[in-house]
This record gives structure tokens, C-alpha cells and sequence, in this order.
């Protein structure tokens, strides 16, 4: 019966997240118009930035269950930490796969050792450890514990990830979200962004007025290549 249950609601979260992607796909592709510095570029944002907040989301859904193992002990909330950890690194690999699409047409080289870009790899690759080291170590408890230490490693990176951009110079751009989608976009293609968060989100709990018209610029003179040591403020 339990088993039954839980399949339609896989099923219907199947269901709602083929719907929203879809819609917001369309819209996405065949509604919205090039950006005015960017060109057709700029539509690799409403994967990257949504797929930044569910990644993140799951990481710091999986800090909370590692800490609860931590508290309590029972294997069930290590397992569910596990789950969500995995589905939170696919979208963490989104997130640098996006971004490098962007920066080669942008910057015109695929990485640069930007502070914001340097400081996800070390996520991921903290992320990426974490589940090596569970088919590492057959011990269920020992593999718990180890596990939810990296977790919380994990999250602390996360903050760095964040604030890189405050704490160091870098190329990755620092518009504020709602002031760029209202000089760029105009102010209801906002809702992209919305959808797709909430598409992805959906997608990764199954797993575990009018815009601006196109201008023909060159999108380097906006974003210039990334140069030179990144340098404390």
C-alpha cells in the first residue's frame, strides 16, 4: 500500500515538473527576445540561476539530515542526506556546465580562475568527495559520521560561494537580479526565473510590460575577458 502510494506522488511530481519545464522552456525560447548586450546568450541564465538555488537547497536539506543523524543516530536521516546530495551535485554540475557555455561566448574562454567560478569547483569537488567516500567505507556508522562532517564543510563552501563575489575582485557579474530583469527584460519576465526554480525544485523531489526589443551588440565590451590575480579588497 505504502509502495503504491509513493508512486503516485513520484507520478504527479513527475507530471507537474514536465509542465512547468515545458511552459517555461517555451517561454524561454520562443517568447522572450534577445537581450541587448547579450544577444540570445542570456536565456542560459534561467537554467543557471535556478539550477544554483535548487542545488543549493538540497545541499544545506542534506546538512540538516546529516546533523540530525548526527543528534539521533538512526541511519534513516544519513540515507536521506545521501539522496539528496546526489540529486543537489547534478545540479551543481548544471550550474558550472551553464556557466562555462556563457563564459566562452561572453569572455571567450571556457574557465578563468575567478574567485565566484574557483570557489564552485571546490564545492563540487567537496560534493563529488563526499559520495566517494561513502563507497569508500563499508561501515554504516563510521561512513555516516565521516559523511556528515563533509556535509557541513560542504555548506560552509557554500557561503564562500556566495560572498566570493563581496570578498574578492572578479568578472562574474554583481547586477542585482531585480534591477537587471527591469532594464534588460522588463519587469514580468521575472516570473522565468520563478518557474523554473520552481520546475527544478519539483524535478530534483522527484529525484530524491514588454521587454526591451534585440540590439546587435558585442557582449566582450560589457563583460571584459577575466585578467590579471584576483586581489583581496
Amino acid at each position: 500500500m505504502m509502495t503504491e502510494t509513493r508512486d503516485r506522488i513520484l507520478f504527479a511530481l513527475a507530471a507537474v515538473c514536465a509542465v512547468l519545464l515545458s511552459y517555461n522552456f517555451y517561454k524561454i525560447f520562443l517568447v522572450l527576445p534577445d537581450e541587448a548586450n547579450q544577444g540570445a546568450i542570456y536565456r542560459i541564465v534561467y537554467v543557471h540561476v535556478p539550477s544554483i538555488f535548487t542545488g543549493f537547497t538540497g545541499f544545506f536539506v542534506a546538512l540538516a539530515a546529516s546533523g540530525a543523524y548526527l543528534a539521533t543516530g538512526k541511519l534513516k536521516y544519513d540515507a536521506f542526506a545521501a539522496a539528496v546530495t546526489e540529486v543537489s551535485l547534478a545540479f551543481a554540475t548544471i550550474v558550472l556546465a551553464t556557466g562555462m557555455i556563457w563564459g566562452r561566448i561572453i569572455w571567450g574562454v571556457w574557465w578563468a580562475w575567478d574567485a565566484r567560478l574557483t570557489t564552485m569547483l571546490v564545492c563540487w569537488l567537496i560534493y563529488a568527495g563526499y559520495l566517494m567516500l561513502r563507497r569508500a567505507i563499508d561501515e554504516p556508522t563510521q561512513r555516516a559520521r565521516l559523511s556528515a562532517v563533509v556535509s557541513i564543510f560542504g555548506c560552509v563552501d557554500i557561503l564562500i560561494v556566495w560572498k566570493s563575489i563581496e570578498w574578492w575582485r572578479t568578472q562574474h557579474p554583481r547586477a542585482s537580479p531585480q534591477r537587471s530583469r527591469r532594464r534588460r527584460h522588463g519587469p514580468r519576465n521575472g516570473s522565468a526565473h520563478l518557474l523554473e526554480l520552481a520546475g527544478l525544485h519539483v524535478s530534483s523531489g522527484h529525484s530524491s510590460n514588454g521587454p526591451n526589443p534585440p540590439r546587435r551588440t558585442l557582449a566582450r565590451n560589457r563583460f571584459p575577458p577575466p585578467h590579471g590575480p584576483l586581489l583581496l579588497k
